[in-house]
């Protein structure tokens, strides 16, 4: 009878093993955190503002975590979790904006400013350190020169004469 209560036990420990035990689609072994962290690095929490899914410490992000691990334990690649994600709670959750629709602006905005800001700077420069064309050159008159500016200037003259 001793023996008979030790095989049920035995038979019931082992069935439990298997009964418990969790099936994973990726050839038997869970995800990693690092596996989940990969992808949780590429999404923003819902809740917390601009607070990475990876690092943020509330209840619902490790529930986010404990989904993505769960999603890939069935098989899901990284692109369709990351869908999933955008489709509950939108584009905002990505770390990186899609290259497409309205978010093309943010990959295409700040090049063209840059470029404008440095053709700009680059056509100030040039006029900055051109040389001034002189008004007077020294040992030619004037083409246009007005009455006063010829008195002032013989007066000159005639000072500098008196002088040597």
């Amino acid at each position: 009878m001793k023996k008979f209560l030790y095989v049920i036990a035995f038979l019931f420990l082992a069935g439990s093993v298997f009964i418990t035990s969790p099936a994973f689609a990726q050839g038997g072994t869970p995800p990693t955190d690092d596996e989940v962290n990969a992808i949780a690095r590429k999404l923003y929490c819902p809740v917390c503002e601009s607070t990475p899914l990876d690092v943020c410490p509330t209840e619902a992000c490790y529930e986010w975590r404990e989904l993505i691990r769960t999603m890939l334990a069935e098989g899901n690649t990284e692109d369709q979790i990351t869908q999933y994600f955008v489709d509950q709670y939108g584009a905002r959750v990505l770390s990186e904006p899609p290259k497409e629709g309205f978010f093309w602006l943010i990959y295409a905005l700040p090049p063209a400013v840059i470029l404008m800001g440095a053709v700009i700077l680059f056509r100030s420069l040039k006029e900055w350190t051109k040389p001034k064309a002189a008004a007077l050159v020294i040992g030619s008159e004037p083409a246009a020169a007005s009455p006063k500016t010829d008195d002032y200037l013989s007066r000159f003259e005639e000072e500098l004469k008196k002088q040597k």
